[in-house]
């Protein structure tokens, strides 16, 4: 079979999805399965892996679904406990006195406190914790959802205290070859993937200066009143100041720190400058802005969970502080969890590991539900019954309505995850061929040329389209990365940067992640008209990033000190 045919039968799947979900508009719980079954096909007769392999990498599939299953079931539970606690009023009425305005309410909550969860957490929480709460402020439920998967892109490669830079570019590259080659230069790993850190922490900056604004923009032309693009421009001075508070300290944390805060960093100092500057009212419109009444918004913006007022009226009044701090201590815990060697080992004490799944070596997966963001809410749960002095009745009513809530999500991604393990696993095979997202990959690649910079933040998005993480995206094609760049002669180090700025832009898209976020809303069913919005914001993210890495290596002549002492394949 000749390499172009198998480069598009492993886009194939993909391709199927975007047209089924976006094209036809087919609800996910039916485009899905059909995916699936598809992917298998290729996957046996395309890709000649084994039977044996294909049902390992399905049910390792299942149990990674059951880990964000967990994570959606925590969200939406700490939602509807709140919502019967009458903690949900009081916030609501909180942010009405830091402004009415409701872009800037969307600004500070998904891009600052967002940008906070997904440094401490990472793996969709920020957009299943962010949604929920943009819609008990009374945000429609699609609208919550299209801005809180946008927050899935300047911080996300710093996210879960830096694991897609340590586990997935720190996994994905061969530490031993690449130091090996380093040593005859004087440098070291240490100092080359710092200047990977650097570069992707440089590179967000600059390009996320936009977000908060792009954010606001699609909120107010796809969702407002007037469906008008000038009114999201109003506010930009805001948005602006609103990005810069946050890409200020977290370039400053990537290139000094390390990998491990930038978005935690950025986002605690973001919210130390915008809350109080919001609240005087510092370059905010004279004229505030707001939805039309929730009754004459069109159905399909509603969610099955949608609050609304009286949901929550007569409830008994909670303190301000009291309603928020649930969510402190989320965020508390969440970081304390990932920060302290005993608590984590504590947390992760409790695991159901699955080893070498059917026999099929290094196929493992694993579930610790302490340890888990899902773990980690459902504490806070617990906390929050005491502390709001819920009655039983109350809990009840909410772990119900909860548990309803997820059935829907979990019919969907136990055939998304395990097609996307399929393709990921898809390297052992009888027939010697590289995995299908790697053969898409080199596609790319060989159809481009010299100009591949340009697309290698592209093919990130890709990786990360296909498996719904930027830690996988980086595992799966970073040393392909850095090869192609060798190849060409130019900086490994910024190529591979390039690549996990494009893996975190591509977490906008990812089937999966917008799946989840839509099941925290009971959205489910309604997935390609988030689709088509996110697609907007991420094709200004891989673009803009490819022009900076086209830039930075032919213009401004950014090496590495292999590129430099000319040790690539090109230069031996």
């Amino acid at each position: 079979m000749s390499q172009t045919l198998l480069s598009l039968l492993a886009f194939f799947p993909l391709v199927l999805a975007g047209i089924l979900l976006i094209g036809f508009r087919w609800p996910a719980k039916h485009a899905m399965p059909v995916v699936f079954v598809v992917t298998v096909i290729i996957a046996l007769l395309a890709w000649d892996m084994t039977v044996v392999r294909v049902i390992a990498s399905s049910l390792q599939g299942l149990v990674l679904t059951a880990s964000i299953l967990w994570i959606i079931f925590g969200a939406i539970l700490l939602l509807n406990t709140l919502k019967h606690s009458g903690g949900i009023l009081a916030i609501r009425k909180g942010f009405s006195g830091i402004s009415p305005d409701r872009r800037v309410q969307a600004i500070i909550v998904t891009w600052l406190f967002g940008c906070f969860i997904e440094g401490a957490s990472g793996f969709g929480t920020p957009a299943a914790v962010a949604a929920p709460l943009m819609v008990a402020l009374g945000f429609p439920a699609v609208a919550a959802v299209v801005v809180g998967m946008m927050v899935q892109s300047t911080p996300v490669s710093f996210g879960a205290v830096g694991t897609p830079m340590v586990v997935g570019v720190g996994g994905g590259l061969d530490q031993v070859a690449i130091g090996s080659q380093l040593a005859n230069t004087g440098a070291n790993w240490d100092s080359f993937f710092q200047l990977i850190v650097s570069e992707v922490a440089i590179m967000h900056g600059i390009i996320g200066i936009l977000m908060p604004l792009f954010m606001v923009m699609v909120m107010v032309r796809f969702f407002g009143k007037n469906k008008s693009w000038s009114e999201g421009l109003q506010i930009a001075p805001f948005a602006i100041f609103a990005a810069l508070a946050f890409v200020i300290p977290y370039v400053m944390a990537g290139v000094f720190l390390g990998p491990e805060f930038p978005s935690m960093i950025g986002g605690l100092v973001g919210l130390a400058i915008v809350v109080p500057a919001a609240k005087a009212g510092f370059l905010i419109p004279k004229e505030s802005w707001d939805f039309a009444d929730p009754k004459d918004w069109p159905a399909e913006w509603m969610g099955s969970i949608q609050m609304k007022l009286d949901d929550v009226a007569g409830k008994r009044p909670v303190a301000i502080w009291m309603a928020w701090l649930p969510y402190v201590l989320l965020a508390a815990l969440l970081v304390f969890s990932r920060t302290n060697a005993t608590a984590k080992a504590a947390l992760n004490s409790i695991s159901l590991r699955f080893t070498d799944i059917m026999g099929e070596a290094g196929l493992s997966a694993s579930l610790e539900p302490l340890y888990l963001p899902g773990g980690i809410l459902v504490m806070v749960v617990i906390l929050t019954y005491f502390m709001h002095r819920m009655s039983f009745s109350e809990m009840k009513r909410a772990f119900g309505e909860s548990t309803n809530t997820i059935i829907g999500a979990g019919f969907v991604l136990i055939f998304t995850i395990p097609m996307v393990r399929i393709l990921i696993n898809s390297g052992v095979n009888m027939s010697d061929l590289p995995s299908m997202p790697v053969a898409m990959a080199e596609a790319v690649a060989s159809s481009v040329g010299s100009v591949y910079p340009l697309f290698a933040p592209m093919v990130g998005a890709l990786g990360a389209f296909i498996a719904g993480s930027n830690t996988a995206s980086n595992l799966m094609l970073s040393q392909f990365q850095f090869n192609t760049a060798e190849l060409l002669g130019v900086s490994g180090a910024l190529i591979v940067a390039a690549q996990s700025v494009g893996a975190a832009a591509g977490n906008m898209i990812a089937i999966h992640n917008v799946v989840a976020a839509s099941a925290t809303v009971g959205l489910l069913g309604r997935e390609g008209i988030t689709l088509r919005k996110t697609i907007l914001p991420t094709i200004y993210y891989v673009t803009a990033a490819g022009i900076l890495t086209m830039l930075a290596i032919h213009v401004f002549g950014v090496s590495d000190p292999l590129s430099a002492a000319g040790l690539t394949t090109t230069g031996n």
